[in-house]
């Protein structure tokens, strides 16, 4: 499954929620105002570190942009993806649970 976050995790227990649900094969991709929870130095890139021990965790580059967050800024292991690698993920996973 392909879990989506949107909300940034300064302002909603979203990617936390996520995290505590992940299953085997799950991956994660953090989109809109999410991706600024996978940077290095804080709270949530500490979740996503330990969680990329197991899963996979993207990020949806033209939103960092968006941001003015470099690639730089990540936590390590965190992968950008483009919007065709988007499509890519979600043909690739069974299901997608977005997280609101």
């Amino acid at each position: 499954m392909l879990h989506t976050v949107n909300k940034s995790p300064f302002a909603s227990p979203t990617l936390t929620q996520c995290v505590g649900h992940l299953t085997d094969g799950a991956a994660v991709l953090l989109i809109e105002d999410a991706v600024v929870g996978a940077t290095e130095g804080t709270a949530s890139g500490a979740l996503l570190a330990k969680c990329l021990k197991t899963h996979p965790v993207y990020v949806l580059r033209p939103d960092l942009m968006a941001r003015g967050i470099g690639d730089g800024r990540l936590v390590k292991g965190v992968q950008c993806v483009d919007y065709a690698g988007f499509v890519t993920l979600v043909t690739e996973h069974d299901a997608v649970q977005s997280w609101l």
